[in-house]
């Protein structure tokens, strides 16, 4: 059983604090509450110790007090993590957020990111380069969680998932040694991060291949949620048959008061967002079978790639109840489409809502076994979340979240996506990364044996 902060003589924490150059927060320092806030308002945790980084130095520093002490060590990037595995009860937190830089190298279209920077930091520098990595649909994820994870969104159908991107990564491992991993270094270390998640080791910088993208065309398009079964329908036949180029993803969601039009506010409605990241003056063509399906609402139109990235964050700030489960899927048959009408019928609140992510194009074509990530052949990574940001309404958010879920599960591939996972134990982990796993508890016990890293979707040591 790994120890708490509080377990730790104080002079050993104040020796330790002053070969520190970044920020120390303790449990009675002014700031803390406001530290130890996190993405999703129902996670509720107390670290015995915040240690913000400000270089690799420190995040040495950090692992080998952390093993010296036998201390219960988690590892904060963004803060995103939909479980709060990025915080922990009683033990330390080594906080990354003061590890930032984007660096863009135009020659080779590389872009250099340091550990803790968030997406839309990224989108910010490559932007005016013309260039953009594959990554999510919110701004303020983090860079570290959302690529560990796998990196589902817009681009994904054009240039693959995040990892897909992912050239190589320098680490701080269990043992608090330092090395870069890649198709050339540390192999098999580079193949466990793409999609392993912080299992292996803390990431202070990635660099990662970006490609031209700078204006999209795209935004969201509504069709009153009693004809969720028939787009969905429609839109399965059409999205797997569609230019790489276009990705949209499909959603039972209610229209919150801003930023839409009155007339829709308080409505339940079957949604797709869609991003075009081809030439823009074909966009029309591309979107003449959409716009023939007659939706209620379309706002799409032309605008530079971060705009569609910052799309959502106004809806979603940090501090939401947030409730999640996920899981792939290979179809939206009849069967499946019926419950997502009942289910999105049921919507409980405004924030609520549940996606179903393509997994086609060139995310597709990567080999199961390339990377960890093994739901290649599936259609769809699924989320459903509920959300409010009123914590009276955490119970009521939670079972209609549960209840979807499991009206769904009949349908489902067997694992889910980890960044839309919450803490649900080993065998859902095992089932994430079907016959990867057994590779994976490998490659872990060669390079954190005594599961140092475990505060996440934990991956364990082979015997």
């Amino acid at each position: 059983m790994a120890n708490n902060v509080s377990d730790i003589d104080n002079a050993r924490i104040e020796e330790f604090s002053a070969g520190i150059r970044g920020t120390i927060v303790k449990p009675h320092d002014s700031d803390y509450d406001e530290t130890r806030k996190v993405f999703n308002g129902m996670i509720d945790k107390h670290p015995g110790l915040f240690v913000k980084c400000v270089d690799i130095a420190d995040v040495i520093h950090c692992v080998k007090f952390g093993r010296e002490n036998n201390l219960l060590v988690s590892v904060r990037g963004g803060g995103h993590n939909a479980g709060g595995l990025g915080i922990c009860d009683g033990g330390m937190v080594i906080d990354l957020s003061g590890i930032k830089f984007v660096r863009v190298n135009v020659q080779d279209q590389t872009v250099r990111v340091g550990g803790g920077n968030l997406w839309g930091e990224v989108d910010h520098a490559t932007h005016p380069f013309g260039l953009a990595i594959p990554a999510g649909i919110i701004s303020t994820t983090g860079v570290g969680g959302l690529t560990l994870g796998g990196g589902v969104g817009h681009l994904s159908r054009k240039y693959g998932l995040t990892i897909d991107n992912l050239l190589e990564a320098d680490m701080v491992l269990a043992d608090g040694s330092f090395v870069t991993a890649s198709a050339n270094q540390h192999e098999d270390l580079f193949w466990a991060i793409r999609g392993g998640g912080g299992n292996f080791g803390i990431v202070t910088s990635f660099k990662f291949q970006a490609h031209p993208v700078k204006t999209v065309f795209g935004g969201p398009t509504l069709w009153p949620i009693e004809q969720t079964e028939e787009i969905m329908e429609w839109y399965h036949g059409f999205i797997h048959q569609a230019p790489d180029e276009l990705n949209g993803f499909v959603a039972t969601l209610t229209i919150p008061e801003s930023p839409f039009p009155e007339h829709l506010h308080g409505k339940k409605f079957c949604g797709i967002v869609w991003c075009y990241a081809g030439d823009i003056s074909k966009a029309p063509k591309v979107f003449e079978p959409i716009m023939d399906k007659k939706p209620f609402f379309a706002h799409v139109g032309e605008m530079p790639y971060p705009a569609i990235q910052t799309l959502f964050d106004g809806l979603l700030p940090t501090g939401m109840q947030w409730y999640w489960r996920a899981d792939f899927f290979n179809e939206i048959g009849p069967e499946a489409r019926k419950k997502h009408l009942e289910n999105g019928l049921k919507l409980p609140t405004p924030l609520s809502q549940m996606h179903l992510y393509p997994i086609s194009g060139a995310a597709s074509r990567v080999d199961k076994d390339e990377t960890p990530w093994a739901y290649r052949d599936a259609k769809y990574a699924g989320v459903i979340v509920g959300v409010d940001p009123d914590p009276a309404n955490a119970a009521v958010i939670t079972k209609w979240c549960k209840d979807y879920y499991d009206a769904l599960r009949p349908f489902s591939s067997g694992g889910a996506y980890s960044n839309f996972m919450m803490d649900e134990g080993q065998e859902r982990v095992k089932a994430s990364y079907r016959y990867n796993y057994e590779r994976l508890t490998q490659i872990k016990k060669k390079y954190d044996p005594d599961n140092f890293f475990h505060v996440n979707q934990n991956i364990q040591p082979a015997n």
